[in-house]
Formats: C-alpha cells, structure tokens, sequence
C-alpha cells in the first residue's frame, strides 16, 4: 500500500523545507491561518521552476463554512483552470448544501474544470452530517482522497471515526484517508500502532521563524487577533524528516 505524506505549505520557503524533508505531495494554499485559502498563481509558477512534486492546490475562495455561492463556485472553477495550465496535478475542494451533505450539483462545474487531475475532498467531511456517507459519496463523484481530522478538532480526538473511515476505504473502496489536524512524527506512530493501515498523512511542520526587522511598532495588528506579525510561520525540514521517519517505520 502506497504511503503519503503530504505537507500542506503557502511559501516558497516552506515547499523547500518540505520538498527537502521527504514529502510526497504537497498541498499548495495561502492563509493558512484561517485553514487555507486558495493559493496565488505566481506561488505555484515559482514552486515549479525548482521542482516536478506532485502539487494539489487548495481551492477556497473565503474563509467560513463551505456553503457556497453561485458566484464563489464560479470563481473556484476559474481559480482550477488557472492553475492547472501552471501545473497543479490535482485539487482540493469540498461544498455542502445548507442541511450538511455533500452539494453534488455545486460541485459539478468543479469536478468538471478538474477532470484527469487527483481529486482531495477537503475538510467539509468533518463538519457534514454524516462523515461516512460523505465520504462514500466523494468517492462516487471521483475523489481518489478525503482530507479528514476524524470530525473532531483534532485527528487524535477523532481516531475512532477515522478508523470507521479506514475500514469504508478497505472494505467498500471508498477513497484515501488523509489524516490531518494535529499531524506530527508521535501522531502518526500512534496512528499506526492502533490502525496499521493508516498510510496517508497531511501536515504542515511549522515552526515560528523569527522576522529580520529591527524597527517593531508595537500594537498595530495586521490581521487576526493573538497573531504575532514579527514570528513567520514556515515549514521546518527537521519535523518533515522525523514524520516520514515515522511512516516508513515498519510496524
């Protein structure tokens, strides 16, 4: 069975770190602050001048839920095209209809613009209704992954439902189950000591990197509240290293 490990990145710095680390894939994005956002053209043109990595890029066109306008579809299916022409090998998305299943008929003009390429259901399976059912559904639509925490805040509260969807996976060929949400070099041994067939996981690997100003105007936020603008969050090599130390361990 193939072992993944994806590292979701939104810098050139932090696909380096990563590439360098021993991923297999990364999950392109920007604003990862607020759980990722749509990622920017020129990011992934300039990740491609360096490196040939499989590259699914994150299609979200605002923060929130995934409950989404004619107009924000559209704009995501625009978003796909673009990036694909500049190299993307597969996409992220995921809609829901106001009642928390899966928007099939939203979601269409999407599959549409993305088809040939790998398709990750996003994090929608962990706020839907029923998880399995989604998660079979995205597998009828043409997803090969499912990007899930287990529906709880983190991948190790949601163990047990990601081992229900490891079994849909095994038993009834639903897709791929990407863990996320929490995801370390401890998290996936502990995965893999309870569910030996967990082999995909997704993670960013960051750390605070200090920023080179020396002039600092306290009390002037940029953005979110609690956010430190003088630390940069990037992905470290040293904790890509160790994660993919952890799934290669055999068991």
């Amino acid at each position: 069975m193939t072992k993944i490990l994806e590292i979701t990145v939104d810098s050139l710095a932090s696909a380096r770190a990563a590439i360098a680390g021993g991923a297999d894939r990364l999950e392109l994005c920007s604003a990862l602050a607020v759980g990722g956002l749509t990622p920017y053209a020129a990011l992934l043109r300039q990740i491609r001048q360096e490196s040939d990595i499989p590259i699914r890029c994150l299609i979200r066109p605002r923060a929130g839920d995934f409950l989404y306008t004619e107009e924000e579809i559209q704009l995501m299916a625009d978003q796909i095209h673009a990036l694909r022409a500049l190299g993307a090998d597969g996409f992220v998305f995921g809609c829901l209809d106001a009642d928390g299943n899966p928007d099939v008929r939203a979601m269409e003009p999407l599959l549409k613009a993305a088809e040939g390429t790998g398709l990750t259901l996003h994090r929608c399976i962990d706020v839907s209704k029923d998880p399995g059912e989604t998660c079979l559904t995205a597998g009828k639509l043409g997803f090969d992954t499912v990007l899930t925490s287990g529906a709880a805040a983190s991948c190790l509260a949601g163990m047990d439902t990601i081992g229900r969807l490891l079994t849909l996976r095994d038993s009834r060929n639903a897709p791929e189950v990407l863990i996320g949400c929490g995801v370390n070099a401890s998290v996936i041994a502990a995965f893999r000591a309870r569910f030996p067939q967990a082999n995909a996981f997704h993670m960013s690997g960051k750390t605070d990197v200090e920023s080179g100003m020396r002039f600092r105007r306290e009390g002037v936020p940029m953005g979110l509240p609690g956010l430190d603008e003088w630390y940069i969050p990037q992905t470290d090599v040293q904790a890509v290293r160790a994660a993919r130390a952890a799934l290669d361990k055999k068991i």
